[in-house]
Formats: structure tokens, C-alpha cells, sequence
């Protein structure tokens, strides 16, 4: 059984709490309401007894827009939803985030023709999606309990795993922001599938009390679609002057750029070349840009808000070839664009894959969560390392004062 509360249930003081309140209805019966929490676990209880499993979810999107970004859930609902169920020990489905990603992909305008009539409800066309995003979420769980009983719609729908993407604690202090891709911050960030980014354990590397660090990378994205999805916009609404961006991308650079499964490919190389495509995914003519042009774009918009850019070339793949690791020419191509930009670089290509090659194949497999591009939390906390190890390199560190 999917619970999908509405936003219209009155809540007490604590909106999950036990707490409730004796009302007079307008035919004068009285009536006990309670919070929102206590309904959901009176669901869940109910549905548990009768043997079933319930699912949680967090609300669907109204088409409210605020500078460009969609209103994501009524209130805190999806946060109440989302504490109920863990408390529970049930699964939470965030469709809120799923659909407003997916909003914001296609576009204000195209949005409101899927809501005909007011912003709340959709038209077929709308729920169809939103149809489509659930059962993506579903697909995003480590065990989908519905899995054996999807369509071969259902079943070929991409998994989609909800990033709880953080922001910085202390907005009084300065923040280190790390963007790239899988293999900064894998999935939520949490190591639930065994494979970990580096992103999450340099945190400890830094003194937090004096620095935030918020990984902001997120997986399956290029130096473009991590632009042109957004993700770069929410990152510069939280920039101030004395923060830094330290980028690494290049994994899912080198693919096509108009493919309908993922489009997400740049230009190879550094150059000004652009090319024009009609995007299969957002429906959109785009001009795509060069690896290196996206590179330059964040670093550009880096110092604009007087952020300081650190770039870091990707971190190598688990592809031996004559006793050595194989160098990626993304790597080449991120320390052109810093030296070109004459900003601080942390060749992390040339530094793990020296370090690979010390240790041998055998002692280098138990650092990959697959084959040869995520790593382990063990090669996350090498890779970690090596990110420092590169900044004290440097001959002016940017966060050398931040280290512990």
C-alpha cells in the first residue's frame, strides 16, 4: 500500500507528534483531529497488520514557479513524511524532488500545459509523468518490493535516487563546494550500493569548524548537464565572496550529445567549437560547448562571486595496460583550461595512478565498489587523500589554513 498524505490534514503543535484536538463540526458532532504523523502511522500500523507493506511518499509538484525554480512540496510535508517513515522502518519515496527535477528539466512553459485547469492537478499527460517518476523512485531503492510486478514500461524506467543534496551548516563561515560527478558523490552520498566518492570522507580532512564542506556533485552528470540541469545555478544562489568550488568532471564527458537515453556528451577537448542539437531529453534546442568551455564557464562564475576555482583532473579508471594505469585525456584537457585560467590544479589523473601502480593490481581491486570506475570506501578514502596530498603540493594552497 503507497501512502501518499494530502495537504490539507490539520496538524497540532508538533505536525508528527501524538498530540490532538476535540473540534466542533459544523452539525455539531464532535471530533478528535490529530497530527499529520499520527495518521501516517496509523496507516502504516493498519496496513502492516493486514500483512501488506506500505510505502511511503513524499507530495507531488504544483505548478508554482519562484526565478526560475518550481515550489518543491506544500510546507515541510515531504520532511514530516519522510521522518514518519524512517521511524516506521518503511519506505520513503521522494517524488517531490523526483518531479520537480524533472519540472524544472522541461521547462516553465511546457509545465503549464500540463496542468489545465489549476496548479494542483494534473492533465492525463501530467500523470502519466508523475506515474513515470514513481515507479523511477521505486526503481531507485535498493530493493524494489514491487519490482516482479512492473510492466516492461515500468522495468525499463532509469532508477532515480533521491540526492538530499546539502548546504552549507554555517552560513557564517566559508564553504568548500565540490561539484563533478559519481565518483565525487556517489548516489545520496551514503554507500548504500557499496561504492563511495571521494567527496565524502575529505570532509574529516578539514577543520569544519572553520569551513563548511558541501558536496554538491552528482552522479551520472557531465561538465554540461551538471550547467544546463541546474545544479550549477543552486550552487551560485549559495556562493559568497571567500568560498571556494573545487570541479571535477570527465567521466561522463565523452559520450554522444543528442543520444535519447542520456544526452549529457560535450565536445572533446578545450576549443570554442560548438554544435547545435535538438535535445531528445528536455525537448530544447541547445548549443553545446567544448569540455573546456564548460570548465571555464564555472570558474568564470567562480570569481565572479568572488569565490576562489580549484580545478581537479578525474580520478583515474581501474584500466591496467603494461603494469600501468591508463592516463585520460580529460585529464590533459582540465590542466590546460587551469593553466590557461592560471588557477590552482590537483592532478588527480597522474597522482592516484602513480599511486595505483605502487600498490599492484591486487592490492588496487579491493579499492572498486565495479569493474574499474567507482571505488570502495577504502579507495574513496585513498582518493581523499590524494586530493590533499595534491593541495599541499601546491605552491600556494588556497585552503591550507582550513586542514587539519
Amino acid at each position: 500500500m503507497a501512502v501518499r498524505p494530502t495537504a490539507t490534514v490539520r496538524a497540532g503543535r508538533s505536525p508528527i507528534g501524538d498530540e490532538s484536538k476535540e473540534f466542533t463540526l459544523p452539525d455539531g458532532k464532535q471530533e478528535e483531529v490529530y497530527t499529520f504523523g499520527w495518521y501516517l502511522r496509523k496507516f502504516i500500523a493498519g496496513t502492516k497488520a493486514r500483512g501488506a507493506t506500505p510505502i511511503v511518499l513524499s507530495l507531488t509538484v504544483r505548478n508554482i514557479w519562484a526565478n526560475g525554480r518550481v515550489e518543491r512540496g506544500s510546507v515541510s510535508f515531504g520532511k514530516w513524511s519522510a521522518e514518519v517513515a524512517e521511524a516506521a522502518g518503511v519506505q520513503f519515496l521522494d517524488v517531490t524532488d523526483a518531479i520537480a527535477d524533472r519540472y524544472e528539466i522541461i521547462g516553465e512553459e511546457k509545465v503549464r500545459t500540463l496542468f489545465p485547469e489549476d496548479h494542483t492537478h494534473t492533465s492525463p499527460e501530467g500523470a502519466d509523468l508523475n506515474a513515470s517518476l514513481v515507479v523511477a523512485c521505486l526503481n531507485g531503492l535498493n530493493r524494489n518490493p514491487l519490482a516482479a510486478f512492473l510492466s516492461a514500461k515500468g522495468k525499463s524506467l532509469q532508477g532515480w535516487i533521491a540526492l538530499h543534496l546539502p548546504e552549507p551548516s554555517n552560513p557564517k563561515l566559508p564553504t568548500l563546494f565540490l561539484i563533478g560527478d559519481s565518483t565525487v558523490r556517489n548516489g545520496s552520498g551514503d554507500g548504500s550500493n557499496g561504492q563511495w566518492g571521494w567527496g565524502e570522507p575529505i570532509v574529516d580532512r578539514f577543520d569544519t569548524a572553520k569551513l563548511n564542506v558541501v558536496n554538491r556533485a552528482v552522479g551520472g552528470l557531465s561538465s554540461r548537464t551538471y550547467l544546463t540541469l541546474g545544479h550549477w545555478d543552486r550552487v551560485l544562489a549559495m556562493l559568497k565572496p571567500g568560498d571556494f568550488v573545487m570541479m571535477q568532471f570527465g567521466h561522463n564527458d565523452n559520450g554522444p550529445l543528442d543520444d535519447p537515453a542520456r544526452a549529457r556528451g560535450t565536445i572533446r577537448g578545450t576549443g570554442e567549437e560548438t554544435r547545435e542539437i535538438d535535445n531528445p531529453l528536455t525537448q530544447r534546442h541547445e548549443v553545446v560547448h567544448s569540455y573546456g568551455w564548460y570548465l571555464r564557464k564555472f570558474i568564470a562564475d567562480a570569481r565572479a562571486k568572488g569565490a576562489t576555482p580549484i580545478v581537479c583532473s578525474p580520478i583515474p579508471r581501474k584500466t591496467w595496460k603494461d603494469g600501468k594505469i591508463a592516463r585520460d585525456p580529460y585529464g590533459q584537457w582540465a590542466a590546460e583550461v587551469a593553466a590557461a585560467e592560471r588557477v590552482a590544479l590537483v592532478d588527480l589523473n597522474e597522482i592516484i595512478a602513480r599511486r595505483y601502480e605502487e600498490l599492484g593490481p591486487e592490492k588496487v581491486e579491493p579499492l572498486f565498489g565495479d569493474e574499474h570506475t567507482h571505488t570502495s570506501r577504502a579507495g574513496a578514502e585513498l582518493n581523499a587523500d590524494s586530493v590533499i596530498a595534491g593541495l599541499k603540493g601546491l605552491e600556494r594552497n588556497p585552503v591550507a589554513v582550513y586542514l587539519k
